[in-house]
């Protein structure tokens, strides 16, 4: 199975986000057994800046000790690793910088076709957390406001029209709130593809929440850096979610 299937499967998901900057190796492989014992789905990899330079190194690691799918989720051009399984070719379609809609994956599009790296095109929508973020600064673009579902919906919808293969609707790292389920639950019915959601998903009672509104996906990065032993918990009750939508 590809990694576009793998996100096309009709069960509710689990993604560890993996900055490399934030982590050191030891905790690194600390964080990636704990994620293949619990059963996560996969690890998302990127960061709004690296500045280490050990992308590859944390990829290796990522693979040589789980076998959990590891898909690039990059903050810019330079990070792509052809060690790794996917990357999801992301256009931020809820912006206007041409840079982030299709400048940069000029750019870059030579360079990951050779690296045979499976592509995923994915719409990436940023939506209001409360306060800036850095992907919200980084990419000079302002996110949908959280009481506007309607301007999710059909940006999400002209995504999808574009050939899009995911939306990924994300408040951003260090959220003050997530993406409003009021917003996933508008979105989801409008568009046929999976709809992943990120940022701000601090606890198992709103993981519910996001995925009950309509997420297929879950992405949690800053929450298990400092607290890995909570994958467990989440990844369990992503279990358990799942057993009670089949049962």
């Amino acid at each position: 199975m590809n990694v576009t299937e793998r996100f096309n499967r009709k069960q509710k998901q689990l993604a560890v986000l993996v900055d490399p900057d934030k982590l050191n190796n030891d905790q690194l492989e600390s964080l990636t057994a704990t994620a293949q014992k619990a059963g996560v789905d996969f690890f998302f990899v990127g960061g709004s800046l690296l500045t280490s330079g050990v992308l590859n190194t944390c990829v290796k690691i990522l693979k040589n000790n789980s076998n959990i799918p590891v898909v690039l989720f990059p903050g810019n051009t330079y990070q792509v690793s052809n060690h790794a399984d996917a990357i999801l070719f992301l256009s931020l379609i809820s912006g206007r910088n041409p840079d982030m809609l299709i400048g940069m994956h000029v750019i870059s599009a030579p360079y990951i076709k050779m690296s045979g790296l499976e592509v995923v095109p994915t719409g990436y929508m940023l939506v209001d957390s409360g306060k800036p973020t850095a992907v919200t600064y980084m990419s000079n673009s302002f996110p949908i406001p959280s009481d506007k579902k309607d301007i999710a919906a059909c940006t999400a919808m002209a995504g999808e029209m574009l050939g899009m293969k995911l939306i990924f609707m994300d408040a951003g790292s260090g959220a003050q709130r997530t993406v409003p389920e009021e917003m996933i639950q508008f979105v989801k019915q409008s568009v046929d593809v999976p709809v992943i959601i990120g940022g701000g998903i601090k606890t198992e009672e709103k993981l519910e929440s996001i995925l009950m509104a309509g997420a297929d996906i879950a992405v949690i990065g800053n929450k298990f850096e400092t607290n890995p032993d909570m994958i467990t918990g989440f990844a369990d009750k992503i279990k358990e979610i799942n057993k009670n939508i089949s049962s």
